[in-house]
């Protein structure tokens, strides 16, 4: 085998369906890319403790995982029962003036932030939240220290209204990705999957130009554009919008269709 690729794959949307099962082949195709001697890791909007359960159930080795868009690394420590996983690297920024200006235009949304140490603060409960050990605070605590991330779900809204709300706020100090709709995702400037990516690669030696990254949302063009500056291939789902496509080198089948296991399967 010539020198090993570094393979980055996003979560929803992309290894799993909407109602969190696998997309069709993706286990096997990522055993059969693993066992090939590439370096298969997640990329994730995710936090780390929803991001976890997919690293085991895929059998995942790598040393690295990049969480909550770009902003979290983890790394693994140890191994076999005694082993476990660090946070290798965290992004953090004041959250005060973004929060201050979105809760003047969002007063009834709900807000979530993730503090350094990966503790979540939130002012109510969502179903597509991952709180366990989080704390339901009042709104004016949620900016008493620096954040990784901030989370906005507002069922009212749809992603237009969010692009027209990031227009009025100008939020252009930080980076955002809108992901679900009604769910806006804020991280420090300049911090995407892209970045993450960036620095795992430069930790882990890999050759320019092998790197395979696969996505379906707005959240994964920083990585598409990062994958495409190294010579290497930056792949879309077929469900993912235009403007994703188009950031994209090339573009697989859907998530239902399996899209992801025939990407990982052109590695072989």
């Amino acid at each position: 085998m010539t020198s090993p690729w570094l393979v980055g794959l996003d979560v929803d949307g992309t290894i799993i369906l909407q109602d969190e099962t696998m997309s069709p082949g993706v286990p096997e195709a990522v055993a059969r890319v693993r066992d090939a001697g590439h370096v298969v890791t997640i990329a994730t909007g995710r936090s780390w403790a929803a991001t976890e359960r997919w690293v085991d159930e895929l059998g995942i080795t790598a040393e690295y995982v990049v969480c909550s868009n770009g902003a979290v690394t983890m790394r693994r420590v140890g191994s076999g029962e005694s082993g476990g996983w660090e946070r290798w690297h965290v992004e953090t920024f004041d959250p005060s003036a973004v929060l201050s200006l979105l809760t003047e235009r969002l007063p009834e949304a709900h807000y979530m932030v993730e503090l350094d140490d990966g503790t979540r603060l939130f002012t109510g409960e969502l179903a597509d939240w991952t709180l366990d050990g989080g704390r339901k605070v009042a709104i004016d605590e949620l900016a008493g220290e620096p954040v990784s991330r901030v989370v906005v779900v507002s069922p009212g809204h749809d992603e237009d209204d969010f692009h027209r709300i990031v227009a009025e706020t100008g939020l252009n100090e930080v980076s955002y990705a809108i992901g679900w709709t009604a769910w806006l995702d804020i991280a420090p400037q300049g911090v995407d999957k892209g970045s993450a990516l960036a620095r795992v690669h430069a930790e882990l030696g890999t050759s320019d130009g092998h790197v395979l990254v696969v996505g379906d949302g707005r959240n994964d063009v920083g990585m598409f554009e990062w994958a495409r500056a190294q010579g290497g291939r930056a792949v879309a789902m077929g469900q993912a919008p235009d403007e994703v496509k188009d950031a994209a080198t090339e573009v697989t089948g859907d998530v239902e269709a399996g899209g992801l296991a025939h990407a990982l399967d052109s590695l072989l």
